[in-house]
């Protein structure tokens, strides 16, 4: 076979899932086929089965296993005391590691070594993700605002009703607040990368040299104020939410006790399924839902890139146009829901809804070229859309699962919310992949996706119930607390909960 051509492919914006561009770069000027393998990231494409592509195919078996190992094991020990910040610490720092070691492969032969970075990278940021998700309830639940309203109830000053409404708010502050500054994250990350394409637009190696200045920068933003020395709680709040300060804050459970206990705990949670129906609903219904989303935006940019090779600054221009929608969205939704007093399912629904929009717009590219994902315009209106409904429905759903999730065990149920999310794409890959090879057409995916994103939300919809879901997680921590001081799994019989169990 003859030796491919590297391509003009996108720039790296920092993430780890885009080093798959430079992986594929690699591969197409080894001769491996690398652009298809691009081009379909979890799907297979059609091309040369010796090398780039075989390894993509296989990618996401390998990573999603790993991950699906990792959040329902040390997931759950990162709620023993202060281990879930040292966790975060180590996810972090190999996701980082990963990142910057990229900065060596500057030759086609090296493309394997790039697939292993881009698959070390992918899974300790899949992590990191799931792992911050899980710390942000603990500090809803441990903001000044959070133990006054605590204190309040515990008083007898403010009802129930009051005081769940008011903490469901603090969390959708956090959830929202923090969805908001990764958001501006990107648009530096984007802007910064244009800092170094721009000029050097011709150089060979420019995106080696972007993966050292992202490398820096995480150094210089991340690593040396959490060296740094730590002000006492009265020299300012704003570093009270600062992810080193996530071990700090209260946890049921003893860090005394092994962490080998992992594996018990995650199987005697999932035995609770009909004492926690709600939270389990949502994992299984959020599961499909999160698959569905995943393969559509794959599917997308396959597209995307069977109809058009837009350059990497071209698709910088689209990130930079997803990233400050979500910016803005996600402090929208939040005022919204802050001056209306909205619960979060409704503002859930409402995002919820443009999700599965979305796979029905490309099921009309089935009927007609004129609309469906047939024009450049549709993908700056997807990035747009994406931005403006996406991003608040990432942190609406996480709030979701925090209202769900029993206090004091936060690790261990969003370990499962990951294994739904992060570590789904099980079903619609392998499904797209059948139609697509049977058919020669990208756009017949679309209707199955469409039933899968509608069918889960369906289920979301109807089938959860939130005020009754969040009452019975209480109720169920509130029973097996005991744990944190026997290191017996089981309910403690003598804890009374009038509400544990019941349905309204």
């Amino acid at each position: 076979m003859s030796r491919a051509p590297v391509p003009e492919i996108p720039v790296p914006s920092g993430h780890p899932s885009d080093d798959l561009v430079l992986v594929a770069s690699l591969a197409a000027g080894d001769g491996k086929g690398g652009l298809e393998a691009v081009d379909t990231k979890q799907l297979v494409a059609e091309n040369d089965a010796r090398g780039g592509t075989v390894y993509v195919r296989e990618e996401p078996v390998v990573t999603r296993k790993v991950m699906a190992a990792m959040f329902t094991t040390i997931g759950s020990a990162a709620d023993y005391g202060t281990f879930g910040r040292w966790l975060l610490l180590v996810v972090t720092v190999i996701c980082w590691a990963a990142q910057f070691a990229s900065m060596s492969l500057t030759s086609p032969d090296r493309w394997g070594a790039a697939m292993g970075l881009y698959m070390v990278g992918f899974i300790a940021y899949g992590a990191t993700l799931v792992f911050y998700a899980a710390v942000f309830p603990r500090l809803a639940r441990n903001t000044a605002h959070a133990r006054s309203l605590k204190e309040k109830y515990e008083n007898g000053e403010i009802p129930r009703e009051e005081y769940e409404q008011e903490e469901s708010l603090e969390k959708n502050r956090i959830s929202n607040i923090s969805t908001m500054h990764s958001n501006i994250g990107y648009i530096v990350t984007l802007a910064l990368n244009l800092s170094l394409l721009l000029p050097l637009s011709n150089n060979p190696k420019v995106n080696n040299y972007v993966l050292v200045l992202l490398g820096l920068d995480w150094y210089l933003v991340v690593h040396l104020p959490a060296t740094a020395s730590r002000p006492t709680p009265t020299q300012g709040r704003a570093l009270y939410y600062g992810w080193m300060e996530a071990g700090q804050t209260i946890s049921y459970l003893n860090p005394r006790h092994s962490r080998s206990d992992a594996d018990t705990q995650i199987w005697y949670a999932l035995k609770q399924y009909k004492k926690l129906p709600y939270t389990f609903i949502y994992l299984f219904a959020f599961f499909l839902l999160a698959d569905g989303l995943n393969t559509t935006g794959t599917l997308v940019s396959i597209c995307q890139n069977d109809k058009f090779q837009f350059s990497f600054l071209y698709n910088t221009y689209l990130g930079l146009s997803q990233a400050v929608t979500s910016t803005i969205s996600t402090l929208g939704f939040w005022y919204i829901q802050k001056y209306w007093k909205i619960s979060t399912k409704k503002m859930f629904v409402v995002t919820n809804v443009v999700t599965i929009m979305i796979p029905l717009w490309g099921m009309i590219g089935l009927w007609t070229t004129k609309l469906g994902f047939h024009n450049v315009w549709e993908f700056w209106a997807y990035n747009v859309v994406f931005g403006l409904f996406q991003a608040p429905y990432y942190a609406f759903s996480q709030t979701m699962m925090a209202e769900l999730t029993p206090p004091g065990f936060d690790n261990m149920f969003f370990g499962l919310f990951g294994l739904s999310n992060r570590a789904s794409s099980m079903i619609g890959p392998n499904v797209i992949q059948a139609i697509i090879d049977n058919s020669g057409n990208n756009w017949k995916g679309f209707p199955f996706l469409f039933a899968l994103c509608l069918s889960a939300s369906i289920v979301i919809w109807f089938g959860v119930d939130i005020h009754v879901g969040r009452r019975d997680a209480v109720a169920w921590a509130e029973k097996n607390r005991r744990y944190a001081e026997t290191g017996i799994l089981g309910e403690d019989e003598s804890v009374d909960s009038e509400e544990y169990g019941k349905r309204a």
